[in-house]
C-alpha cells in the first residue's frame, strides 16, 4: 500500500508519493490515459503518443513535457499515425473520421478533417517522407488521401481486384497496410480472412497473392524487402518469401507443445501483434504480443521476445493494448537497430531494454503510475514552506531502486513551455505496509487475495506542512504517525499494551480502575504500560475473536530510511467477535502533539507526546445532557479479563460501518469475512503500538443501517449510529462568554452536529512532557442539515485562521544547550485576532456540511449567513479555499457539479462559478 506525495495524491495501497505541479494557469491531468487505445512515436522528435477510447489524446516526451488534447466528437481512437519530424500527427477515430493535428504550436489544434460516409475505417499507413495516407476499410477497400490537402485523390483499391480468384468470397475487412521498405511503389494489403497481396500501385494490379487457413492480425516486413512475416490466430507466425507465394517459407508455433511423429503443434491463442527488426551485429528480433498456449489458464498477458535461440515471455501486470519498437533509425530500408519497445498496457506504460540482458524495464519519469493500486484517498496542499519540497527531493532522490534499466529515459523529445502543460514530478514515495506483518502462506492471510480488497489501503490523510508531521488512516481500522528525518535509524520494536477500563469492569484482583470521562469533567489520561511477555487473548471462551487488531506489528526491529518514519501505531481491535468500525475522520495537530480519530460509534483521541489516550467516548457521551434526540445510553457489556494480562474497555470503536459506498462495505465485509479465526494473539511489536480495546453499547448484529441523505432524524437506528465525520483544531472562542481564544476541537457528526471541545495543553518545553494534557466537553453545540463536511475558520478581514503549528526540527540529532534553551522556550505558532479587532466578534466558523453551509460568528455563536447548496443531491466534498485573493467555499456534489460560494462576509452568499461534469 502506497502514500504518493505529488502535493497532492496519496495512493491506497501501502506507498505514498509527493509530485511537486510547476507552471500555473492550466488543468493538471495527472496519472495514466483512461481506457487507452492507440499509440504512435516519432522516432525523431522522440514524442510519444497515446489516444483513448474517450477521444483523448496525450502526447508525451522528455519528462516534464506533456501536452493533453481531446476531440470533439469523443470517439474512440482507433489508430494514431506521426509525420515522422513534421510536427503533425494523423488520428483515425471510431467514427470514421481523419484528423490532421498541428503539433508545432504551443497548443495543439487540428488542421483538416477528412469523415468517411459509406465505409468504416479499420487501418490506416503514412510512408516515412510520404504525402499519402493509405486507409484501409471494413469493406476491404483501401482509399489514398493526398496529406497536405487532406482530400481523397480518388485513387481505389478495390477488394475484389484486389483478390480476383485467388478467393471466391469476400476476404474481410482490411488489417494492414504497409509499402515495401526497397520499393514505396509496392503496398502489402493483409485482409483479415488470411489473404494477403501485394498491390503495384503504378500497374493497379496485384503482383502476388499469399493465402494462408488462419485468421491474419498483423503483418511486419524484413528491411531488406524479400520477407515478411504474419501473425495468425492460432498463434502461428509464417515468414513468406516475396517471390514465392505458394507456401510460407517458415512456420513458426512460439509457445505451441511441439509433438511427436512430425504432427502440427496444438493451437495456442492468437498472436495479436508481430514485429520484425534487424541488427547488423547478429540476429533479428522477432517481438510478438498473445500466442500463449490455452492451458496457461490464469497466465498475466505476455510480451515475447525472440533473438536468434533464446525466447523471453515478459509477464505483464494488464492485458496489452499496442506495443511499438524503438529502432536508431527512421528509414524502412536500413538494419533498424532496436532497442526498447514501447508497451501500452491497459493501465500502464512499460519501457523495454532490449539492449541488455534480461530485459529490464525502464524507470518511468511520468506520474502515470496511480494506478499500479486503486486510488483511495487524495489531498491537495497549496503554499506550503519553501524548504518542504526540496526536502523531499533529497530524501526521494536516495530511495533505492532496483531493477531498472542503466539508460536514460528514450522518450526524450520536446521543449519546456512548447507542448508543456502543468506536469506533476514525483518527489518521494512512503510505503505504509512495512511496519505489518506479511502473511507466508494462504491460510494465515490477513485478509483478502486481490488488490481491490488491500487490508493496508489508506482512508484518510492528515497531514501539517509546517511540522511535516504525517498522519494515516487505514482501511483495517489502523493509524499511523510519522515524523520527517533526514537520518536513518533503527527502532527497536516494543510492544506497549494499553490498559484502560472503565468503572464497572470487573478485574481478578478487584483494583479500581479509572473511570472513562464523561461530559462535563475533565479526561484523566490513561498511561500506557509496556508488557515484557506476549498477550495470548485471541480469542474468547466461547470462540469469539476478541482482544486482536486487524493487521500484526513486526516484533523486529525496524531499519527506517531518511524521510518519514514511523512515531506510532495505534489500531483499534475486534472485541467479542465485532470486527472494529473502519475509521472515518482523522486530525493531528503538531502545536497541541494530539491526533484524533472518529468512526460510526465515538471518538478517541491520543497524546502521541506523552504517549497516552486522552478521550476515547461514544458520540451520545460527546453531547451528555444536551443531546437532541433524547437517546439513553445503553449499559456497556462487562468485559472479560483476557488471559495474557490485558484488559478490554467497554467502548466506542467496535462494529461495521455502514456509512461508506456499496463499493467499501463490499470490501469491508468481504475483508471481516476473511480474517475471521486468522489472527494469532499479538507478539511483542513496535516503535509504540497502541490497543484501543473495544465493545458495544449495544448489539450490532443487525447491519443493515444505511446512509440516507435525507435531513429526518426520526430513525432510531440513524440517531443511534451517529458518526463522526469532520474534526479540526484551532485555537478560537469555545463558548459565548469568552474573551480569548484557546485551544480546542471542533467535531462534527453525519446528524449534522457541531460539538467543541476544550484542550487544557501545559507549558512547552520539559514540561509538555511531563504534565496531562486536560481534555472537556465545552457543551457548545451547533445544528446543520445533512453530514458535517468541513469547518474552517476567519478572522474579521475575511482571512483564514490557520490552525497552531510547530516548525520543523531534526528530532535524531541531539541537541545542544543552546537549542534546549529555546525549546524550552518555544510556543507554537498559531495565528489569533489583532488587538485592534473588536472583542465582540473576533472570528466566524465556516461549516459545511451534504446540504448547507453557514457562517456562525463568535463568540457569540450567532448564524449571520446561511446558504442551502442543494436539493436535489448532496456535497461529496467540501473545502474553504483561497481563490482569486478571496475566500470561498468549494463544493463538489454528487450530481458531478462544482460550485464555489465567495463573499462569505457580505450580506448575501454569491454562487460564483457552477461547473457540470
Amino acid at each position: 500500500i502506497s502514500l504518493d506525495i505529488f502535493l497532492g495524491e496519496f495512493r491506497g495501497l501501502s506507498s505514498s508519493r509527493l509530485f511537486h505541479a510547476s507552471n500555473t494557469g492550466s488543468t493538471v491531468r495527472h496519472g495514466f490515459p483512461y481506457q487507452p487505445s492507440a499509440l504512435a512515436f516519432d522516432p525523431v522528435q522522440k514524442i510519444l503518443a497515446i489516444g483513448t477510447q474517450t477521444g483523448a489524446l496525450r502526447l508525451f516526451g522528455r519528462p516534464g513535457v506533456e501536452c493533453y488534447c481531446q476531440h470533439d466528437s469523443g470517439a474512440a481512437v482507433i489508430q494514431l499515425q506521426f509525420l515522422i519530424n513534421e510536427g503533425a500527427l494523423v488520428s483515425a477515430l471510431a467514427d470514421d473520421t481523419l484528423h490532421l493535428w498541428n503539433l508545432r504550436q504551443k497548443r495543439p489544434a487540428i488542421l483538416h478533417s477528412l469523415k468517411f460516409n459509406r465505409e468504416r475505417i479499420t487501418f490506416c499507413h503514412l510512408p516515412f517522407q510520404s504525402k499519402w495516407l493509405y486507409v484501409g476499410t471494413e469493406r476491404g477497400n483501401i482509399h489514398i488521401v493526398n496529406v497536405e490537402s487532406f482530400t481523397l485523390s480518388g485513387y481505389v483499391i478495390m477488394w475484389n481486384k484486389a483478390i480476383e480468384l485467388s478467393s471466391k468470397s469476400h476476404p474481410g475487412p482490411v488489417v494492414h497496410i504497409s509499402d515495401n521498405p526497397m520499393d514505396e511503389g509496392k503496398l502489402l494489403i493483409g485482409f483479415e480472412s488470411g489473404t494477403v497481396v501485394l498491390w503495384d500501385l503504378k500497374s493497379k494490379k496485384a503482383d502476388y497473392r499469399y493465402t494462408h487457413d488462419e485468421a491474419i492480425h498483423s503483418v511486419a516486413w524484413h528491411h531488406e524487402g524479400k520477407q515478411f512475416i504474419c501473425s495468425h490466430s492460432d498463434g502461428t507466425l509464417t515468414i513468406w518469401n516475396v517471390k514465392s507465394p505458394t507456401k510460407p517459407f517458415q512456420t513458426i508455433t512460439p509457445h505451441g507443445k511441439q509433438l511427436k511423429d512430425g504432427k502440427k503443434p496444438e493451437p495456442c491463442k492468437p498472436i495479436l501483434k508481430v514485429e520484425y527488426k534487424t541488427t547488423r551485429a547478429g540476429e533479428p528480433f522477432i517481438i510478438l504480443s498473445g500466442g500463449l498456449s490455452y492451458d496457461t489458464v490464469g497466465r498475466r498477458p505476455c510480451l515475447t521476445v525472440m533473438h536468434g535461440k533464446s525466447t523471453a515471455v515478459l509477464e505483464m501486470d494488464y492485458s496489452i493494448v499496442d506495443f511499438l519498437t524503438l529502432c536508431e533509425t527512421p528509414y524502412p530500408n536500413d538494419f533498424q537497430e532496436p532497442y526498447a519497445v514501447v508497451v501500452l498496457l491497459e493501465k500502464d506504460l512499460v519501457l523495454i531494454d532490449l539492449a541488455q540482458n534480461g530485459y529490464p524495464i525502464f524507470e518511468n519519469p511520468y506520474p502515470l503510475t496511480i494506478h499500479e493500486s486503486p486510488v483511495t484517498c487524495c489531498e491537495y496542499f497549496a503554499d506550503c514552506p519553501a524548504d518542504l519540497i526540496p526536502a523531499f527531493y533529497s530524501v526521494g532522490a536516495r530511495q533505492k531502486r532496483q531493477g531498472y534499466s542503466k539508460k536514460e529515459w528514450p522518450i526524450s523529445g520536446g521543449n519546456w513551455g512548447l507542448i508543456t502543460q502543468i506536469t506533476l514530478q514525483v518527489l518521494y514515495k512512503l510505503k505504509t505496509a512495512k511496519v505489518f506483518e506479511k502473511s507466508r502462506n494462504k491460510d494465515d492471510r490477513p485478509n483478502t487475495d486481490i488488490v481491490d480488497e488491500d487490508p493496508y489501503a489508506i482512508q484518510i490523510i492528515s497531514w501539517c506542512p509546517e511540522s511535516r508531521m504525517l498522519c494515516i488512516a487505514g482501511v483495517s481500522a489502523h493509524v499511523i504517525i510519522y515524523r520527517f528525518s533526514k537520518q536513518e535509524v533503527t527502532t527497536e520494536m516494543l510492544e506497549v499494551r494499553l490498559l484502560y477500563e472503565i468503572n464497572d469492569v470487573e478485574t481478578p484482583d478487584g483494583e479500581q480502575v479509572p473511570p472513562v470521562p464523561t461530559p462535563g469533567t475533565g479526561s484523566n489520561p490513561q498511561s500506557i504500560v509496556p508488557q515484557s511477555h506476549p498477550s495470548t487473548s485471541s480469542s474468547s471462551s466461547d470462540g469469539l475473536r476478541d482482544n486482536v487488531p486487524c493487521l500484526k506489528v513486526k516484533n523486529s526491529p525496524l531499519k527506517q530510511s531518511p524521510g518519514y518514519q514511523i512515531e506510532l501505531v495505534i489500531q483499534l481491535v475486534w472485541v467479542s467477535g465485532e470486527p472494529p468500525q473502519q475509521i472515518t475522520s482523522l486530525a493531528v495537530n503538531s502545536a497541541y502533539g494530539l491526533v484524533v480519530f472518529g468512526n460510526c460509534n465515538g471518538i478517541a483521541m491520543v497524546d502521541y507526546l506523552q504517549k497516552t489516550v486522552l478521550l476515547n467516548l461514544g458520540t451520545i457521551e460527546l453531547y451528555g445532557s444536551n443531546d437532541p434526540y433524547r437517546r439513553e445510553p445503553r449499559s456497556p457489556r462487562k468485559t472479560r479479563q483476557p488471559s495474557g494480562g490485558m484488559l478490554t474497555v467497554a467502548s466506542c470503536m467496535c462494529g461495521l460501518s455502514n456509512l461508506y459506498s456499496e463499493s467499501v462495505k463490499k470490501l469491508r465485509t468481504s475483508y471481516i469475512s476473511k480474517t475471521k479465526n486468522q489472527l494469532n494473539s499479538l507478539n511483542p511489536c513496535n516503535l509504540l503500538f497502541f490497543l484501543i480495546n473495544t465493545d458495544l453499547f449495544s448489539d450490532v448484529k443487525d447491519n443493515s443501517f444505511s446512509r440516507s441523505r435525507s435531513s429526518s432524524v426520526t430513525s432510531i437506528d440513524k440517531e443511534s449510529r451517529e458518526a463522526i465525520s469532520a474534526l479540526h483544531f484551532c485555537e478560537t472562542f469555545t463558548r459565548k462568554a469568552d474573551t480569548s481564544p484557546s485551544p480546542c476541537l471542533w467535531v462534527g457528526t453525519t446528524l449534522g452536529t457541531v460539538l467543541v471541545i476544550v484542550l487544557n495543553l501545559p507549558p512547552g518545553g520539559e514540561q509538555r512532557l511531563l504534565q496531562p494534557v486536560i481534555v472537556s466537553p465545552s457543551g457548545t453545540i451547533l445544528r446543520l442539515k445533512g453530514a458535517i463536511l468541513r469547518m474552517a475558520f476567519l478572522d474579521t478581514t475575511g482571512s483564514l485562521v490557520p490552525p497552531a503549528h510547530e516548525p520543523w526540527r531534526e528530532h535524531n540529532v541531539p541537541e545542544d544547550k543552546d537549542e534546549k534553551e529555546k525549546a524550552k522556550k518555544r510556543r507554537p505558532v498559531s495565528v489569533s485576532p489583532s488587538s485592534s479587532q473588536e472583542i465582540s466578534e473576533n472570528q466566524y466558523a465556516v461549516i459545511c456540511s451534504e446540504k448547507q453551509a453557514k457562517v456562525i460568528s463568535l463568540p457569540s455563536q450567532n448564524c449571520i449567513y446561511k446558504q442551502n447548496i442543494t436539493e436535489t443531491s448532496f456535497v461529496l466534498r467540501g473545502d474553504i479555499v483561497s481563490l482569486s485573493n478571496s475566500i470561498c467555499l468549494a463544493c463538489f456534489c454528487a450530481n458531478g457539479h462544482i460550485m464555489t460560494f465567495s463573499k462569505l462576509l457580505v450580506d448575501t452568499y454569491q454562487n460564483a462559478l457552477v461547473i457540470i461534469k
